[in-house]
């Protein structure tokens, strides 16, 4: 995983542009920005800063040990949903010349964003580790020993330092939306059939694109492309398609049940205790989970999230915000200068911590911290952008 755009005010989208999307018979439009996206979507960002740090036990309030998927999840599913509104909704009025120079802008400011990360992450590698600590950490060593090949690939999105490696997928997704929103529009069931197939193909022939020096990329664009499309679909189709299955007693009970099965199943990774309470033959067939082609038994945790949260929650947003809503929403708001800079921030608390005090405490007031200035850069640059008229963007 809501930059900006330079059409509407950041906390509202526009009613004409989301008016101007062709909604299906059992969908209605939406007439004001949903703000719930940008606060899941600045958790995700808190998660993913916090689990950056090795070691970190603040890691104990992300996902990351109750279940088979974590923060990523979220963050590519809000960026499909919010594709699909920002872009589907103003392509009545802006046609589609407009909305590929949009989609190919944006894919351009991530590839750009992702570039000035890698060199500012070497930068910050060579200033506190002199070029021959927290290499192999940060798989930065290959720039330090061949600079040349290493920043040709780079270009290429062929490599990626450890924690700017979800960039490059981004890039791919961006590219490929106007495809996407074509085909959406022509029959979103069959954009989502394909997706799934294309998924399918990767879990039984291991399909990816080339990375270097080897294998492929760690957050596989073909994988990852189904909950960005996933997200696209419900946007636009599947909250009402779904609306009935939302509310069935039934599906929810199940949900809850793979849950807590996968609950008691990662927590027994992690406690000992808890090892023995779990056969043997399962837990080896489960673990490791695979992250980078998007395991089936991830999609399904997310999916069963959505679907409790999607129950227990209302569809408008809030009208009046507390601060903790306003922070998260903030961060969620300016997704990719907040994504990236927490990757700097992250690399500078494990450097800190493992150079003066690895201990919890230093490490729990290191981590707020860390939140507290990326709340802080993230009510900065929202005061800028208000202050020149720009609202958020799909990451």
């Amino acid at each position: 995983m809501t930059l900006r755009d330079n059409d509407a005010q950041p906390d509202r989208l526009h009613s004409s542009q989301t008016q101007a999307m062709r909604f299906g018979p059992h969908q209605a439009p939406v007439d004001e920005r949903d703000l719930r996206l940008d606060a899941c979507r600045g958790l995700a960002l808190w998660f993913t800063f916090l689990d950056h740090i090795p070691d970190n036990p603040l890691s104990w309030i992300t996902l990351k040990y109750y279940g088979f998927s974590d923060a990523s999840e979220v963050f590519v599913f809000v960026s499909g949903f919010t594709c699909m509104v920002a872009y589907g909704g103003a392509l009545a009025k802006q046609g589609w010349p407009t909305i590929i120079a949009r989609c190919v802008r944006r894919a351009m400011e991530i590839y750009a964003a992702f570039l000035l990360l890698l060199v500012v992450y070497f930068a910050a590698i060579w200033l506190v580790g002199g070029g021959t600590r927290y290499l192999d950490e940060t798989n930065t060593g290959w720039f330090f020993r061949e600079p040349g090949p290493t920043l040709l690939h780079a270009l290429l999105l062929q490599y990626a330092a450890v924690n700017t490696d979800i960039l490059p997928t981004f890039v791919f997704l961006h590219i490929a939306f106007p495809a996407l929103l074509w085909l959406m529009l022509c029959n979103a069931n069959v954009a989502l059939a394909l997706s799934i197939f294309l998924y399918v193909m990767v879990q039984f022939f291991d399909w990816n694109v080339a990375a270097w020096p080897s294998g492929g990329l760690y957050f596989n664009p073909l994988a990852w492309q189904l909950l960005f499309v996933f997200g696209a679909w419900y946007a636009y189709r599947g909250r009402g398609d779904l609306t009935a299955l939302v509310h069935l007693r039934s599906a929810l009970i199940a949900a809850l049940i793979y849950l807590g099965l996968s609950l008691f199943i990662a927590l027994s990774w992690q406690i000992k205790p808890l090892e023995a309470m779990v056969p043997a033959a399962l837990g080896n067939a489960l673990y490791p989970i695979d992250k980078s082609s998007l395991s089936p038994l991830r999609v399904l945790h997310f999916i069963a999230i959505a679907f409790v949260v999607a129950y227990f929650t209302t569809s408008t947003s809030p009208r009046r915000m507390n601060v903790f809503f306003l922070a998260v929403m903030r961060c969620g708001e300016n997704a990719l200068p907040i994504y990236c800079a927490s990757v700097l921030f992250a690399f500078a608390a494990s450097a800190f911590l493992s150079r003066l005090s690895d201990g919890v405490t230093a490490q729990v007031a290191v981590s707020l911290a860390g939140i507290g200035v990326i709340i802080a850069l993230a009510a900065l640059l929202t005061w800028m952008n208000q202050h020149e008229g720009l609202s958020p963007k799909p990451f």
